[in-house]
């Protein structure tokens, strides 16, 4: 039953950062989206339905205690992996890719929820496997084991973006578990090594993001275009930003996906550094909260599963923002609670509530 004395120590300002960077967002897409002039529902009130299903869910995630998942961590584990292999053979296939399972009523992306079903599940091996001075080699095999076999199932997809998320969130949670000085330094060789061993396993077109990234101008009107066009329109913001509205890039429709991926590259243009610097004055703020919750977590499943949802939010941040500024690849991932997207809103909200419900928990009734 939930206790009520819960909602004394319900964390009002770290929800009310999540609604006041969303319904920035929500503003944003209303203004990407002005020129176009297709029939049925604006996107910026779909994004709004999909923000009160977030704040449902979030909800939904505090009322039950977070300690539950530390025994259901592995069940979650294995039935996603079979998910990401049910994609594989039954997917729904769209523009070249196959990521979805098809439910009738809804296109379910595995994928998605990996990000936080990887979470769960390394919460639950390190907080059982903790040591004082750091893991060695032998002792990451099993939790990296885990990482990899849904990063090949998602590389496979194919889905770059996704997987490299997966992996950013796995290492950074195991970073925070301890990694001997000596076991880090040959992962670290080993990291490059597959890395570029990983080169030969891209496809043609995702080779040809990197080659895009190292230089736009080689394809301007082509491949290169996404990227000079978001440098623009960041770039043309100035000091002060153009006003609401009165993007030139966004508005005259020069800039591409400003609804999803460049969603940022639209607010930059319109409200300028001072604008772009507030925002990622708030996201920021939300990562530094977010790490205030897992050092006061009331024992060590909490805390790995806090920062797991920070390290989530961190990357999605600091991919997409490197992407639109043009010192990343383009992997197609969205900015959190900004970029237009139903599975993306959702899976950040899942985090969210995840986050409170550790935080209303830091006493032990």
């Amino acid at each position: 039953m939930f206790d009520r004395r819960l909602l004394t120590h319900f964390d009002w300002f770290f929800l009310g950062l999540v609604c006041l960077v969303a319904a920035i967002g929500m503003m944003n897409l209303y203004s990407a989206s002005a020129p176009w002039s297709q029939g049925g529902t604006p996107i910026y009130v779909k994004q709004m339905y999909w923000f009160a299903l977030g704040i449902v869910i979030a909800l939904i995630v505090c009322m039950f205690d977070y300690r539950h998942l530390e025994y259901m961590g592995f069940f979650f584990y294995g039935f996603n992996v079979l998910l990401l292999v049910g994609v594989l053979l039954v997917g729904k296939t769209s523009m070249g890719a196959t990521r979805w399972l098809d439910l009738g009523f809804f296109n379910l992306q595995p994928s998605e929820v990996m990000k936080i079903v990887i979470i769960i599940t390394l919460a639950c091996h390190f907080s059982r496997k903790g040591h004082a001075f750091g893991h060695n080699l032998r002792e990451l095999v099993p939790p990296f084991s885990l990482l990899t076999i849904p990063v090949l199932l998602i590389m496979k997809q194919p889905d770059l973006g996704t997987s490299m998320m997966v992996v950013f969130i796995g290492l950074t949670v195991a970073l925070f578990a301890g990694i001997q000085r000596l076991t880090f330094i040959g992962l670290t060789v080993l990291g490059f090594l597959g890395a570029y061993g990983g080169w030969f396993l891209l496809h043609d077109y995702q080779r040809e993001r990197v080659y895009t990234f190292l230089n736009p101008e080689r394809d301007p009107l082509g491949s290169g275009y996404h990227i000079i066009q978001s440098k623009i329109a960041v770039g043309s913001g100035g000091f002060w930003g153009k006003g609401f509205m009165k993007g030139t890039q966004s508005q005259l429709s020069f800039l591409p996906e400003r609804h999803t991926d460049f969603a940022f590259s639209v607010f930059a243009e319109e409200w300028g550094f001072v604008g772009g610097f507030g925002l990622l004055a708030l996201y920021l703020l939300i990562i530094i909260w977010g790490l205030y919750i897992a050092r006061r977590a009331a024992d060590k499943f909490g805390m790995f599963l806090a920062l797991g949802v920070v390290a989530m939010l961190f990357w999605h941040m600091v991919v997409n923002l490197g992407m639109v500024i043009g010192l990343l690849p383009v992997v197609g991932v969205p900015l959190p609670l900004f970029s237009y997207g139903g599975t993306s809103m959702v899976t950040t909200m899942i985090g969210v509530g995840l986050l409170l419900n550790v935080s209303m928990r830091r006493f032990k009734f």
